[in-house]
């Protein structure tokens, strides 16, 4: 189990003003439960659970094939002229291209700052996550906080640019915070169809994902949301849906509500690999925490992040990473 948080250097943060005790407590928290949930995925491990080299690495590593079929259970009856004839067509080369324009306040380094720490950073959590999907199946990975406000957007954004970039693999980027998207926003794309337009049958998959220039990786958007979202979620043809995209994709970030107050984040944690949790100093508070932790299956939570951290130089930053200690927790801005 690779930890993915507590890169916090105390004396600074104190010297800037901000209370350590409610931070340290909930550091606390977290590593309890990522104790917990390393042994309970040991257990499984040695009962003859789904993690080692199962059919999930071939699928997983392996290279998307070309050819791969559209499913017909998942073509809406509305606009089906871009579907695959034959079902042999690439189906890469049906999904429009978007040009992305970023503002100052994106807060995509992975774009914008690639050789400063907040980018270093989120490159090394890309390398956390491939090796951990060498023991365990990690396709789909949710990236959640406790409340809004924590910073889990700008993660699940840059993480998936930095997985298309450094891997070369095929990154689904999937806004599934259908109530309060931001991505769109956040890449200046403008409004277009998305998830929420296909579960109601308006929409052929094939437009409602778009591969956005500059990135390299596709994005689901979440498209404009009915009054009844949680229950459109709920629907069985989600379930179907990503069932689909992880054979097209090889890593797909969903971008969740967070776990607290709205239920909205149960039906993605049920879907998805592995959980990351995303926390904010001087936000995130340890019962707030503690309540987040117990709304997530604990075997799937991977680690958190930590962000909005002021004292990472960059003298102590690459000392870290040389040693290889917690490195991939370094925050970002």
């Amino acid at each position: 189990m690779s930890r993915i948080f507590d890169a916090l250097q105390r004396s600074e943060t104190e010297r800037a003003g901000v209370d350590m005790s409610t931070i340290s407590d909930a550091n606390e928290l977290l590593q309890h439960a990522e104790r917990g949930a390393a042994s309970q995925w040991e257990a499984t491990s040695s009962a003859g659970g789904p993690a080692g080299n199962g059919s999930f690495e071939t699928a997983a590593s392996g290279e998307m094939e070309a050819g791969t079929p559209f499913a017909a259970n998942l073509v809406a009856p509305a606009d089906t002229s871009r579907s695959t004839a034959g079902g042999d067509a690439d189906v890469f080369s049906l999904f429009q291209s978007l040009k992305v324009s970023l503002t100052p306040d994106s807060r995509m380094v992975s774009l914008t700052d690639r050789e400063g720490l907040a980018a270093e950073a989120f490159r090394l959590l890309g390398v956390r996550l491939r090796h951990l999907r060498r023991d365990r199946p990690l396709q789909k990975v949710l990236i959640t906080s406790t409340l809004p406000q924590e910073g889990k957007s700008m993660v699940s954004a840059n993480l998936a640019c930095t997985l298309a970039q450094a891997t070369q693999r095929r990154t689904l980027l999937l806004e599934g915070d259908v109530r309060r998207p931001t991505l769109s926003k956040r890449f200046g794309i403008g409004a277009n169809p998305g998830i929420c337009e296909w579960l109601q049958g308006e929409r052929n998959l094939m437009t409602c994902i778009y591969h956005l220039e500059g990135p390299g990786h596709w994005i689901l958007p979440s498209g404009q949301a009915p009054s009844n979202a949680l229950e459109l979620l709920q629907s069985a043809k989600l379930a179907s849906l990503m069932d689909q995209l992880a054979k097209w994709f090889d890593w797909i970030v969903i971008d969740s509500p967070p776990v607290l107050p709205l239920a909205d984040t149960s039906v993605w944690a049920r879907l998805a690999d592995g959980i990351l949790l995303v926390t904010r100093i001087g936000t995130t508070e340890k019962q707030q925490l503690q309540r987040g932790l117990e709304a997530l299956e604990s075997k799937k939570i991977l680690g958190a992040l930590m962000n909005c951290s002021t004292t990472v130089t960059r003298g102590a930053y690459y000392y870290q990473y040389a040693g290889g200690a917690k490195a991939a927790s370094q925050s970002v801005k």
